[in-house]
């Protein structure tokens, strides 16, 4: 059935033939977006939806999250708060509590917070293992994932158990996930997962025809992203300390430096340097990190907002690198831009211009959700 949503102030098209266009319409129809143009010339269709002026941009892509997971890390929160630096070490006091949870549980939890995303704009999102680390638990948590999103990345290697556990992630915990899976990751920082024991994972996904990704450079400075852009990773996540080498790069690579601004926050790192990344040319995401331990948020808005309020970014970049970037870091045409062909996901902000995204941080301003052609209801 097609949809034709007119009466769009401001669209946000991402697409470089069509920019930005005033009083403008969409045609959805089915999982694609069938036209794009000036409500004036928009065609008939078998519904209408008039959004009176509001803008309207293609539906946030989070391309990083981690969303499999039970348990609650409020203590660890406080301890932050109080002055406690963050070590990556929560990550095993998940990992105890993912494990004992049922699947049904895992499921609910990760329907949950997929509901609240949804509720803000999120039409696209990738998310990870990471909290099982035994065969059978990471297997479980791929296959819940792999039923409820868009993109799936196995993390085994998030943290190090012992010695012996990378023979385990590359071996027989990588042959349990691989039927689940797109994308294969590490956390490439001291203390977790040194330059030999990455690429090593990383060589072992891509023998087995998964993408690549790397955790790095969040901590401190690191191998990660040379590691990164050595193997052609799709993105290198966090880039919190980069030297310029770093940055020279990534502006030489394909791979998408995503940046996790709502982590650097919760965390209290600097926040990564995006102004420097995108003067030099490299390609920048914006994601949430949603986590329960360093970044318990869904909301790209506030990443969004953060962004241009702190990190130097225009709307106009942040608002890129929220929807086109993260679909550049899932190596995806079909998400964050409107345009023929393209899947028919977008949202509509009670607002005028995304501007507002940043110009009222906090506001709750996702008016409507349309994801692969089926508007989204929620209270």
């Amino acid at each position: 059935m097609a949809i034709l949503i007119d009466g769009i102030g401001e669209l946000t098209t991402n697409d470089p033939e069509l920019g930005r266009i005033a009083d403008a319409a969409v045609v959805l129809d089915d999982e694609h977006i069938a036209w794009v143009g000036p409500s004036a010339a928009a065609p008939a269709a078998d519904e209408r939806v008039d959004v009176e002026g509001r803008a309207a941009l293609p539906g946030w892509v989070d391309s990083h999250t981690h969303l499999v997971f039970a348990g609650d890390r409020t203590a660890e929160f406080e301890a932050r708060m109080a002055g406690k630096p963050y070590t990556a070490g929560g990550i095993a006091v998940t990992a105890a509590a993912t494990q004992n949870a049922t699947d049904a549980e895992l499921t609910a939890n990760l329907r949950r917070h997929l509901a609240e995303a949804v509720r803000q704009g999120t039409t696209c999102v990738e998310t990870k293992t990471g909290y099982g680390l035994t065969v059978a638990d990471e297997e479980r948590c791929a296959r819940i994932a792999a039923g409820q999103v868009d993109d799936v990345t196995f993390l085994g290697a998030h943290i190090k158990p012992d010695e012996s556990y990378v023979d385990m992630v590359c071996g027989e915990m990588l042959d349990a996930v691989v039927p689940h899976v797109q994308w294969i990751d590490v956390f490439c920082e001291h203390g977790a997962f040194d330059a030999d024991e990455s690429a090593r994972v990383l060589r072992a996904g891509f023998e087995r025809g998964l993408g690549l990704r790397v955790h790095g450079n969040q901590l401190g400075l690191g191998p990660g992203v040379q590691i990164a852009v050595r193997h052609n990773a799709a993105s290198v996540d966090h880039c919190t300390h980069l030297s310029e080498s770093d940055v020279d790069a990534l502006a030489d690579s394909n791979t998408v430096a995503t940046l996790l601004p709502a982590c650097d926050l919760s965390t209290r790192q600097p926040l990564a340097p995006a102004r420097r990344l995108l003067d030099a040319r490299a390609v920048v995401a914006l994601a949430t990190n949603a986590n329960p331990g360093s970044s318990y948020t869904t909301s790209m808005a506030f990443c969004v907002a953060i962004a241009v309020l702190q990190m130097g970014l225009s709307v106009e970049e942040a608002v890129w690198a929220a929807t086109a970037g993260g679909a550049r870091a899932l190596r995806r045409d079909d998400v964050g831009i409107v345009r023929v062909g393209a899947r028919a996901d977008l949202q509509v902000l009670d607002a005028p211009s995304v501007t507002h995204l940043a110009y009222r941080p906090g506001v709750p301003l996702t008016w409507a959700v349309w994801r692969c052609g089926r508007q989204r209801e929620f209270a």
